[in-house]
């Protein structure tokens, strides 16, 4: 498939539930989802275009939520594509794409970490991976509000 293609079929498959497509630039596209989409769309990329998940960042923004963004790419194409979803807080929990993506288990260990996003049916995600085992719990080194 070519760029315009998989572009033309993500838009077709899921236009009343995309909030903002936003292309950066030739190479890069941003798509604004809500966090209930997260995992029925990640499995479509990943399972039916044959993306391949890159990785994930999270920050804590000035919005008052966790923004997460997934990004993936597409096999000989120089384009990436990142779902990104806002959390508004006290609530951030997520579904986790592990269940369908098993290199995404580590990252959202990270950022269950780091910002304290819950992952859903993640099978350890509050299993420490870079934090010491002694450090406390509900302390998240990257939220702005701690």
């Amino acid at each position: 498939m070519t760029w315009e293609e998989i572009k033309k079929e993500i838009k077709d498959k899921y236009d009343k539930k995309i909030i903002k497509w936003f292309e950066h630039n030739d190479n890069r596209i941003y798509v604004d989802i809500n966090p209930e989409d997260l995992v029925e769309f990640a499995e479509y990329l990943f399972k039916e275009l044959k993306s391949r998940f890159i990785i994930a960042s999270g920050v804590d923004t000035p919005r008052g939520g966790i923004e997460i963004l997934y990004h993936f790419d597409f096999f000989q194409l120089p384009q990436v594509f990142s779902l990104r979803v806002f959390l508004k807080k006290p609530e951030i929990e997520v579904g986790s794409l592990s269940p369908i993506i098993t290199g995404a288990k580590w990252i959202e260990r990270e950022i269950h970490e780091l910002l304290g996003v819950n992952f859903k049916n993640h099978p350890d995600y509050k299993k420490h991976l870079i934090l010491p085992e002694d450090w406390p719990e509900g302390k998240y080194p990257l939220r702005r509000d701690q």
